[in-house]
């Protein structure tokens, strides 16, 4: 990929043409990339920001959007919906770790699917349109990419507890069975089925088995939504 080219599609699918071109290079530069270009700056101190940033525009939100909600609730909450899978899982609508500068070490290590690292790189995206478009913009890039539909999203991040919690109701057992493991031992890839009844009612992939089964759960736990629904 074209590295201008990049940006510029980023910044389509986002919906934001940053004055600062620089800003969003430097969101997305790596450690590992700045230290094989020594001239350009990574995106620690803007995560710095963003992350400040996220937490004042998701505090916002959920005072305003939940009234009668106690003080420690709504920390959790924040917590739920600020912490790295959320964040991860928030990034793949914008295909963030496609456009993220990483070092050639880092990226035959397997950086690219790391979600510390993406969720890294998305606040500091956050701490860049700040810098660049001001709070307005900051919270209307939060808005639309962190807090929409937002329960589910809380949801995904415990998605096992809460599935073993809707299981149990309907008198049911729940099994997590390994279906796949490929990669090197520094990049391995896991994917497990949810079996509730005999019936695979889910599938996930991650870096580690709780992450693929966190998937996997939080899959079965949308077809659960959609029966509800129906």
């Amino acid at each position: 990929m074209n590295k201008g080219d990049g940006y510029k599609e980023l910044q389509e699918i986002i919906g934001y043409d940053f004055k600062d071109e620089k800003l969003l290079k430097q969101a997305l530069t790596h450690s590992s990339y700045k230290n094989e270009k020594q001239y350009i700056k990574d995106y620690e101190r803007l995560e710095f920001l963003g992350d400040a940033v996220l937490e004042l525009a998701v505090s916002d939100h959920i005072y305003k959007d939940n009234p009668q909600m106690r003080e420690g609730d709504m920390t959790k909450m924040r917590a739920a919906i600020v912490c790295e899978p959320t964040l991860a899982y928030c990034s793949k609508e914008i295909s963030l770790k496609n456009f993220i500068l990483l070092g050639k070490g880092e990226e035959k290590t397997g950086g690219r699917k790391r979600e510390s690292i993406i969720s890294d790189v998305f606040e500091a995206l956050i701490g860049a349109i700040y810098i660049d478009g001001g709070k307005e913009k900051a919270f209307e890039f939060v808005d639309r990419y962190v807090l929409t539909d937002y329960r589910n999203k809380i949801e995904f991040t415990d998605s096992k507890t809460t599935l073993q919690e809707r299981v149990q109701e309907i008198g049911k057992e729940i099994e997590y069975v390994l279906v796949e493991e490929k990669g090197p031992d520094h990049n391995k890839r896991y994917t497990v089925n949810v079996i509730i009844g005999n019936v695979v009612y889910g599938k996930g992939e991650g870096s580690s088995k709780k992450r693929a089964e966190q998937r996997a759960a939080y899959e079965a736990l949308k077809k659960f939504n959609d029966n509800d629904r129906a």
